[in-house]
């Protein structure tokens, strides 16, 4: 099942209880579905409230002086501009303008900011912000300290998650989407969702998080899901996954994901990769990720290559999969640019058989987040 380098959640024994089926993730042995099966837990996550162990993703506090010069150097974003508790999704770009990572930082003082990391980066992501850190520090104007956290991290996701978190003890009301607070010592939560659903993030010690995974499944509103029915949420929602939709071969222009990066920091921004992305951005992307809809039940999945209607190569596709909650089969891929509107036929190739695709409108399933 796991090689002996597989880390293990620091509450496996009570996936193992919940009859999990496990898989290797990042580097990490997660539970993959539920006796419930991932149709299920889908649906679930969607009217009721999912809880999903993401504690194989990494917390960093970067705090001191040098914390917000550090993260505008290290992400194209304003990080002085952040209010206290407000969250901003970014990424760490690499000279070429390639996405090492997205992310998302919460500014929690004056001089101090939590980053959630991807787990099959987090330690690539460690090794950056320290390099940097030391670079800054021995400028001699700044003191900035990377501390990387331990903590067991769990998301419930769904329109029932606030009302199980008030069960359990823990109001959420005053939190709205993309901003994180410190409720507790040693604890955070935010308000995020990468489901496309209001959802919660909670970074807690174990034994608080045994406690709360106790009194939050004593409510029949909140099940386990596993990482098989969280990618199909993220896809309906269309929403990156790191190592597939975006890669460090993949700009925020062509990925669509522009709408993260301040007018002002694409502008003059000193960012890592800033001279590339605006090179990029002067030429315009020669691809574009767009949504796809295979016609008919088949799934296309990730690799399947995409072809014009005369049979020349238009693309790839980077995930895709069946969307319970959309009724149908769903995918998002690179396309080039000018065959990225909405409509446009295309065909995957799925072993052998050319099966028609249209491009789609992101998302397959509307948000839902609280942004008030």
């Amino acid at each position: 099942m796991t090689g002996d380098d597989t880390k293990q959640l620091p509450l496996e024994d009570l996936h193992m209880a919940a009859g999990a089926r496990f898989g290797a993730f990042a580097g990490w042995s997660m539970p993959l579905t539920y006796p419930a099966g991932v149709m299920k837990e889908h649906l679930h996550s969607r009217e009721h409230a999912g809880l999903f162990d993401i504690s194989h993703m990494k917390l960093f506090e970067i705090s001191g002086t040098g914390a917000a010069a550090l993260l505008n150097r290290a992400c194209p974003f304003d990080a002085g501009a952040l209010e206290v508790s407000q969250s901003k999704y970014t990424f760490f770009l690499n000279e070429a303008a390639g996405i090492l990572d997205d992310l998302i930082v919460t500014r929690l003082g004056a001089e101090r900011f939590m980053m959630v990391a991807n787990a099959g980066n987090a330690a690539a992501d460690e090794k950056h912000l320290r390099a940097l850190a030391k670079n800054f520090d021995a400028e001699g104007d700044f003191d900035v300290k990377v501390d990387a956290l331990d903590r067991v991290f769990l998301a419930i996701q769904g329109p029932e998650a606030w009302a199980a978190l008030s069960r359990a003890g823990i109001e959420t009301g005053s939190l709205v989407f993309m901003h994180g607070i410190e409720p507790r010592e040693k604890w955070f939560m935010s308000r995020s969702g990468y489901t496309g659903e209001d959802g919660f993030e909670i970074a807690l010690p174990e034994a608080d998080a045994r406690n709360l995974v106790t009194r939050l499944l004593e409510d029949e509103r909140v099940m386990w899901v596993g990482l098989a029915a969280r990618d199909s949420l993220r896809l309906e929602a269309g929403l990156c996954l790191h190592g597939l939709d975006i890669t460090p071969e993949i700009d925020p222009a062509s990925a669509g994901l522009m709408w993260a990066i301040p007018k002002e920091v694409r502008a003059s921004g000193a960012f890592i990769g800033a001279d590339a992305l605006r090179a990029i951005l002067e030429r315009g992307p020669a691809q574009k990720r767009v949504g796809l809809k295979p016609e008919g039940r088949q799934p296309v999945r990730a690799g399947a290559a995409l072809f014009d209607a005369d049979g020349n190569p238009a693309g790839h596709v980077t995930s895709g999969g069946f969307g319970p909650s959309a009724g149908h089969p769903v995918a998002m891929g690179y396309v080039q640019t000018p065959l990225a509107k909405s409509g446009a036929k295309l065909f995957a190739d799925v072993r052998g058989t050319k099966i028609p695709v249209d491009i789609h409108p992101l998302p397959f399933t509307p948000h839902r987040y609280r942004k008030g």
